[in-house]
């Protein structure tokens, strides 16, 4: 059983600012004149138009209408830190301390990595609306606009480092498909070594950063995020940098809430972990291989080992790449991957 430990939501400001409250009347995808939301707000209608500006700058699809008023294209609420604490199972719950929800913030990963590190056995979470410097693996950009992801990180101290803790970003792609299966979304497969795939897109992105000391637990910040409605502006933004992405929005897959996917995220990533602790890479296997979308697949590997061209060839008990090339079969345990067309 977990320490004794904090339990709650933490505030991050006393009131939110007025484009977050702007961003929530407008979370029914109905449309709502200037003058009503100026009336119930208590604020001008030069200010109501200038807090939709920043939201259609941020990324948010909206739409203006002419005698309508401002509507979202795709209606969600806002990200709300007690809904997710709600839909956690009793005993998860027991391990979760603080669940935070910010509007605005540079990085979840790096927030929580400036905290200290949570009791063994628990976890701290904290979700973003809207990230101005979210994070990759290998220090590339993350794009996500209010409403329309989840950016969402957690905590998680360890008192022992696994054996294959470096293969922990395999765990907590499990994990997720776990998680959206539970919500009906089927048919997310995984890319060693970080990514969910629809198709052939990226839907879902793991970072996990490491705090360790030569003395004590090792702390890790697990970083997840997940494409719910990002809008075809964006979705060719981001197609423009190479990284071909969907969203759930794009695909005919269920579109749950975003509080409902946030906690399953959250049960299925603190159950998963307490597992990985206790029995390694070993429990995870079978559902790693039956979503693996790069088996037997010709793929081109760059890594700390070196580069190669082969068939992927899955992955051994300790997470590594296995590629069969020309020279024989080579095992990667870091590493950028693509697919090559036929």
């Amino acid at each position: 059983m977990a320490g004794k430990h904090r339990t709650g939501l933490r505030k991050t400001s006393t009131k939110a600012p007025l484009v977050a409250r702007v961003f929530a009347r407008l979370a029914d995808g109905q449309f709502h004149s200037g003058e009503a939301l100026a009336r119930s707000l208590g604020v001008s209608r030069s200010a109501v138009w200038k807090a939709a500006r920043t939201l259609a700058l941020l990324g948010t699809p909206l739409h203006a209408v002419r005698n309508r008023g401002y509507s979202r294209a795709h209606a969600s609420q806002p990200l709300d830190a007690l809904k997710v604490r709600e839909a956690l199972a009793r005993e998860v719950r027991e391990r979760v301390g603080d669940v935070e929800a910010a509007w605005s913030i540079s990085s979840t990963n790096s927030a929580l990595l400036e905290r200290p590190n949570p009791p063994p056995g628990t976890t701290e979470v904290l979700l973003a609306e809207y990230q101005t410097a979210g994070r990759g693996r290998r220090g590339r950009s993350w794009f996500a606009p209010p409403g329309g992801a989840i950016c969402l990180s957690l905590s998680w101290t360890f008192r022992d480092i696994p054996e294959d803790l470096g293969a922990l970003s395999l765990v907590i792609g499990v994990c997720a498909v776990r998680a959206l299966k539970k919500l009906g979304v089927e048919g997310a497969r995984l890319k060693w070594p970080n990514d969910l795939l629809v198709g052939d897109r990226k839907l879902a992105g793991i970072l996990i950063e490491l705090r360790a000391e030569s003395t004590g637990p090792a702390c890790v910040v697990i970083g997840i995020g997940l494409n719910v409605a990002l809008g075809a502006a964006l979705l060719k933004k981001i197609g423009d940098t190479d990284v071909a992405a969907t969203d759930l929005a794009s695909t005919n897959l269920p579109l749950p809430s975003r509080n409902e996917l946030a906690a399953a995220l959250v049960g299925a990533s603190v159950r998963g972990l307490l597992t990985f602790e206790r029995e390694g890479l070993k429990p995870f296997l079978s559902e790693w291989h039956d979503a693996d979308a790069l088996r037997g697949r010709a793929i081109n590997v760059s890594g700390a080992e070196g580069n190669a061209r082969g068939l992927a060839r899955g992955i051994d008990v300790h997470g590594a790449l296995l590629v069969e090339t020309a020279q024989g079969v080579r095992r990667f345990i870091s590493g950028d991957v693509t697919v090559r067309a036929h």
